[in-house]
């Protein structure tokens, strides 16, 4: 074994052998000369091209800097209400629910990381590129930053006769950033020294664990805020304190250097699990747990809802019993395996007596808990579905046992959402801001995403009843612009809905947003099912599978597959598009930054800080989605076969 091959095993951890996939080692460099000749200059319109794009973009960078760093902006507006735009008017002595939720959300990621993820990590390659290319952008913001300005023993900016600010040299600019000079000439050297000291087969085949480079970057960023003088803002018994030179509140300090602690140890432990028998098992009560964490963060841990027990013992407990016993004796017969025909009919007579549950409440005809009429729909769902489940007791007794599940989640949360809440607000709505925008958009894609595949599939289906009512509702609702439909069902809907019922602002913005999103939804996953093949589906019925079993297990998991992109670009889009919430009284991430903080006595007029962090959080979490699409299309192939 040659020194270098050897030194590339050891680089490696248990992991990246045993769970994370081999790759290819990356193509020999270049030597920068050649690459730079190579890529850029290899012609004289390609060399054109790259000194007018070089040119934009310092133009482009200088203006940003420009803008950021000037003396003109307000940036204690953002900082001080930082509570404002992620959560809005949520009280401060409950505030310890909203870290609740972000540690939930910790675990989930953590462990979910841990148990799925297979990164093959980072090359020495990347790592040094990146260095270089962090420390030349640390170097040239420093340059292009126009030079600040004089102040008083005040504070205030000194002016000249003509009022214009009297800036410093350059010279004096260059060497009051003399400390940032330093750390982008150190990222520089750390990157060129690690790359002459490597070797070129070194810097290809070393891998630094991706773990390792996520969380230890999350882990610097929460040490700073203990030891880097961000300032102390905040807005306290309706004061704005705005104090700098000293770092962040203890307050904000603790609970996210805990959070931190919580991540990282979830993805041990998620990795411990991983070796173990039970790594199946865990995984399924994940993706159960990431089903529910929208449902039990608002409604349980933030709305902190006053059950009434009493009730609950009288009358919510009976129903579910009654339904789960009942529905479950019910399904059980429906997926004998010599019911045939008979258990179809069945399921479909369940549907008919779900819609009219619905039709006697809109009529008035007689009172039911709205629970009953769900819990109906959920059973015929399931009646519908009884079929596939049909043949040995096993899995008969399975699939009652999801029944039983399904039935009490429901009604457990039907009990949940019409307790009242004990948040104490000043206003209608007990969260807002970033909070709302990452809730809608997260119900929003739960409700959608299935409803766009059943309409896909029956927009394609070979009955004709399946399709014209598929494709009436995909052209109908794709002819009407999303704000008409929002204003639909937040202003409208109410008018129309029979006395002693009801629609929350937030149920009816959900339910708007979920309407118009399946439908582009159904157009994507039609797209990935007109591109499977014929002998797909002749394979599956040599195979002796059914419809419903050849649909679920051979069709649409490759559709799935194929439809990745333009489905990202759909999430990405509901994300994007959930600022319209602000248009029908939400207040959503950029109705905060817009109009609330701009209202304010200390701030008033400014929007230009406030815009731009919102814009910096949309485009950090649209990025985010679209590395992990990338990721996943590479992982399955998607374009390659």
């Amino acid at each position: 074994m040659s020194e270098e091959s050897g030194v590339a095993l050891e680089s490696a951890t248990e992991d990246d052998i045993d769970d994370k996939p081999i790759l290819k080692p990356e193509e020999p460099s270049l030597p920068p000369g050649e690459w730079v000749r190579k890529n850029l200059f290899n012609g004289f319109f390609n060399s054109v091209l790259t000194v007018l794009t070089v040119f934009l973009m310092a133009i482009a960078a200088r203006g940003l800097l420009n803008y950021v760093f000037s003396e003109e902006r307000v940036w204690s507006a953002p900082a001080t209400n930082a509570r404002l735009i992620l959560t809005f008017a949520y009280p401060d002595s409950q505030y310890a629910r909203v870290w609740v939720t972000v540690g939930l959300l910790a675990v989930l990621t953590g462990t979910s990381i841990g148990l799925w993820a297979q990164w093959a990590g980072v090359s020495a390659k990347k790592l040094c590129f990146w260095s270089m290319n962090l420390g030349s952008a640390i170097l040239l913001s420093i340059v292009l930053t126009q030079p600040g300005v004089h102040r008083d023993a005040a504070g205030e900016v000194l002016r000249d006769a003509d009022s214009d600010v009297i800036r410093k040299s350059f010279s004096t600019a260059m060497s009051d950033r003399l400390v940032w000079w330093i750390v982008g000439l150190a990222f520089i050297g750390a990157g060129l020294l690690a790359w002459n000291w490597l070797g070129e087969m070194r810097r290809r085949t070393i891998r630094v664990p991706s773990s390792f480079l996520i969380f230890g970057s999350l882990g610097l960023v929460v040490l700073s805020l203990w030891v880097v003088n961000y300032g102390h803002y905040a807005f306290i018994d309706g004061e704005f304190i705005a104090i700098s030179g000293r770092t962040v509140a203890t307050t904000t300090k603790q609970p996210w250097t805990l959070m931190w602690l919580i991540l990282v140890g979830s993805f041990f432990l998620g990795r411990q699990i991983r070796k173990t028998e039970r790594a199946s098992s865990v995984k399924g009560l994940l993706n159960l747990g990431w089903l529910l964490s929208p449902f039990v963060i608002y409604w349980v841990i933030l709305r902190d809802p006053a059950i009434d027990y009493s009730h609950v013992w009288s009358t919510d407990l009976p129903l579910f019993l009654a339904f789960a016993i009942g529905g479950g004796a019910v399904l059980w017969l429906l997926s004998y395996p010599g019911i045939g025909e008979a258990g179809r009919l069945a399921g479909v007579g369940l549907v008919v007596v779900a819609i009219f549950q619905f039709v006697a409440a809109f009529a008035g005809w007689y009172p039911m808990l709205q629970k009953v009429r769900l819990s109906f729909v959920l059973l015929a769902l399931l009646g519908l579905a009884a079929s596939n489940f049909s043949g040995e007791r096993s899995q008969r007794i399975r699939f009652v046992g999801v029944w039983f599940v399904l039935a009490a989640l429901l009604h457990y949360f039907a009990t949940v959402m019409n307790a009242p809440a004990t948040v104490d607000v000043v206003s209608e709505n007990f969260t807002g801001g970033l909070t709302v925008t990452l809730f809608v958009t997260a119900l929003t894609l739960m409700i959608s995403f299935p409803l766009g595949v059943v309409l896909a599939l029956g927009r394609t289906s070979s009955l004709p009843i399946f399709r014209i009512m598929s494709t009436t509702y995909i052209e109908s609702i794709r002819g009407v612009p999303l704000i008409t439909i929002l204003f639909f069902f937040s202003n409208i809907l109410p008018l129309f809905l029979p006395d002693g019922m009801d629609i929350a602002e937030f149920a009816a913005i959900i339910l708007g947003y979920s309407l118009f999103s399946a439908a582009y939804l159904a157009e994507n996953v039609r797209g990935g099912l007109q591109a499977i093949r014929r002998g797909q589906y002749e394979a599956a019925d040599a195979l002796g599978l059914t419809s419903p079993q050849r649909t679920s297990f051979i069709v649409l998991p490759q559709a799935l597959r194929i439809s990745i992109p333009p489905l990202v670009g759909q999430v990405i889009g509901t994300f994007k598009e959930t600022s319209l919430i602000a248009i029908i009284g939400g207040f959503d991430l950029l109705r905060i930054g817009n109009q609330v903080i701009p209202a304010q006595t200390q701030f008033l007029g400014i929007k230009r800080e406030n815009l731009l962090i919102v814009a910096a959080m949309y485009w950090v979490i649209t990025f985010a989605i679209s590395k992990y699409s990338m990721r996943l299309e590479r992982r399955l192939g998607v374009g390659e076969r």
